[in-house]
Order: structure tokens, then C-alpha cells, then sequence
């Protein structure tokens, strides 16, 4: 394997743990497999014994990898990462994940979230409203093909989680903003898509405006199966595209 040659933050050490993280979740090192040693690796990065020690306490930490005495380091199986993380989702997505990583994070959103909408439908303020009724209209506002429409579409769910005033759903929305934000741009690649959709978030805003938790509890979930349904159908297309 060549040496990496991407630019280098100050910190080298959370440097190595991207460039070694992306190799995990990519495949080159796979679960249950011992990753080179130290001096392999630290040779083929540049950096010291020192900085690949901190980058693998920082894997170590998000469940990726684990050290076996006299063994070497290897890494854990995929059961075990912690897919909350910002940084392990991020590696996810640049390695061009498959469907099945797509549909496991609807799941869990379909889980989820038409309970938050019900909660934010009876918890919400009028600030808080106020936040959702920007971001839905941000997004009726977007011009297609532009950032504006993912970024519209993370900035709603968002708003609703916060709008739960419940400290875990807030919590989680920023936990899982990268996924969020990553399946988004890709759902919204096809234009008549992202329009569709309208209508479905629209069904949601106003069922937590008027303060409706059943109604905004059946409207979130049946947002969320057509919403898997069109990335169903746009990772269908993405793969004609690639064969």
C-alpha cells in the first residue's frame, strides 16, 4: 500500500486514526484481521511510534479495534463500532457504503422519529416552531441541484428533535447528524425526489403546529417509508450508473 499523502492536521495522531478508521470500515482491514504493527505502519505514514499509539487509543475508543497481548492489534467485529460516532460515520459514507447500511439507518429512523414528531407536537414552544417553520420553508425555497436542499431537509429533522425538549432525542439528532446530513444529499440527487417530498414534511410541520401528536406520529412515519422507498430507488439508479 502506498503512503498516504493527504494534507496533515496539527494533530497527527487523530490524522492517522482517519487515514487507519477509513481503512477499517473500506474493508482493506477486515474484522477479526491483525492490522500491520507498528513499525510497518508507522513507516509507511511517517509519523512516530508515539502518534500511531494515541491514533489507536482513539480507535480503540469508537470499538474498532482491539490489542491482544503478544498477538499484535486487530480489528473488532462490525457488531461493535460505535456507529453513533461522528468520525466512524463519517469513513462510512466516504467508503461508498452499500444499501443495506442505508436501509439499517432508516430503520432506525423510522423507529424513532414519527416519536419525536409526536413529542414535538406536544412539547414544542413557540421559538421552537418558529426554527421549524424556517427550515420547512428553506426547504420549499431551495433551489434544486443547490446544497440548499439537503441542508434545508437536516436543518427540519433537526429542528423537530430539538422541538421534542426531550435531552436524549436532542442529543441524538447531533449524534447522527452526519449520517442524516450524508443520506439526505443523497436521496435529494433526483430533483421529482426531493419535490415529492414536500408534501410529506408539510403534513408533519403543520401537524406539530397545530399541536397534533397523533397525527404528527403517522405523518412522520409515512414520510419516512416513502423517503426509503425513493433511496431505495435512488441507489438502484446510482448502480446502473456504475455497472
Amino acid at each position: 500500500m502506498k503512503s498516504a499523502t493527504r494534507n496533515r492536521p496539527q494533530s497527527i495522531h487523530s490524522w492517522v486514526a482517519q487515514e487507519l478508521g477509513s481503512r477499517i470500515v473500506g474493508g482493506v482491514y477486515l474484522p477479526g484481521q491483525y492490522i500491520p504493527n507498528e513499525n510497518d505502519i508507522g513507516a509507511e505514514l511517517g509519523v512516530s511510534r508515539t502518534a500511531l499509539r494515541e491514533a489507536f487509543k482513539l480507535l480503540t475508543a469508537k470499538g474498532l479495534i482491539e490489542s491482544r497481548p503478544k498477538l499484535g492489534t486487530r480489528v473488532r467485529p462490525r457488531k461493535n463500532w460505535n456507529m453513533f460516532d461522528a468520525e466512524v460515520l463519517r469513513w462510512c459514507f466516504s467508503s461508498n457504503p452499500d444499501t443495506k447500511f442505508y436501509m439499517s439507518l432508516y430503520e432506525m429512523r423510522e423507529i424513532i422519529e414519527p416519536n419525536a414528531a409526536s413529542l414535538a407536537a406536544m412539547h414544542r414552544t413557540d421559538e421552537q416552531l418558529a426554527a421549524l417553520t424556517e427550515a420547512y420553508q428553506a426547504m420549499e425555497e431551495a433551489q434544486i441541484g443547490t446544497d440548499a436542499v439537503y441542508k434545508s431537509d437536516l436543518e427540519f429533522h433537526l429542528a423537530l428533535l430539538e422541538a421534542t425538549n426531550n435531552e436524549f432525542m436532542a442529543s441524538l439528532g447531533v449524534t447522527i447528524e452526519t449520517a442524516l446530513e450524508n443520506s439526505f444529499r443523497l436521496s435529494s440527487a433526483i430533483a421529482e425526489e426531493y419535490v415529492d417530498s414536500l408534501p410529506g414534511h408539510k403534513a408533519v410541520f403543520m401537524a406539530i403546529k397545530e399541536q397534533n401528536p397523533v397525527a404528527a406520529r403517522e405523518e412522520m412515519q409515512t414520510l419516512l417509508v416513502n423517503a426509503r422507498h425513493a433511496l431505495e430507488h435512488t441507489l438502484a439508479e446510482l448502480h446502473k450508473t456504475q455497472v
